[in-house]
């Protein structure tokens, strides 16, 4: 009975705290708010959002808000998760947890969207839609530094795959508890 109630808090908790995460990655790319995916984002986070744009403010690009909100929920979704399981931690492991799950949703968050992309380059103009767009947006900028070193071979571009084998190993290597993974 324990293990189904984490499964459904975290996955439901990692789906929310994925928008957050969409929304600050999406502000930092600079990705188009016409698009669907970051209209679907500004409407799930803005409720949090918007009244915590009025006590912090944004600092050199960085969205401020967003991030605090992140890093504030994400800490609720672990203390839940721990207090759940009774898995003792002191302060300083607690918050390293937290940044361990952090960390760990963005590496799955871009290994899932370089996947999508590369599944989307298969259709040509990465399927021509907003959905290939925001995603173009949002890996390119991982991608651009890795295909100057290794560049397209015969026309066969190896950067997504190198960079979705580092973010796997990045994921098998967090030392996370198997309830917070």
């Amino acid at each position: 009975m324990t293990s189904a109630l984490i499964f459904l808090i975290r996955t439901i908790a990692d789906l929310y705290l994925l928008m957050f995460l969409l929304r600050f990655i999406l502000q930092w790319v600079r990705a188009s708010y016409r698009n669907p995916l970051s209209q679907l984002v500004q409407k799930v986070t803005s409720p949090l959002v918007a009244p915590a744009r009025r006590v912090l403010p944004s600092v050199a690009g960085l969205d401020l808000p967003t991030l605090v909100l992140l890093i504030v929920l994400e800490g609720l979704v672990t203390f839940l998760l721990l207090t759940i399981v009774h898995y003792p931690f002191s302060v300083s492991g607690f918050l390293f947890l937290v940044a361990l799950r952090l960390v760990s949703l963005t590496l799955w968050f871009y290994s899932v969207a370089l996947f999508a992309y590369v599944l989307l380059s298969w259709f040509g103009d990465r399927g021509g839609g907003p959905m290939g767009s925001v995603l173009a947006e949002i890996v390119e900028p991982l991608l651009k530094p890795v295909r100057r070193v290794v560049p397209p071979i015969a026309g066969l571009d190896l950067s997504a795959l190198l960079v979705m084998l580092v973010f796997q190993a990045g994921l098998i290597a967090l030392a996370l508890p198997p309830f917070l993974r």
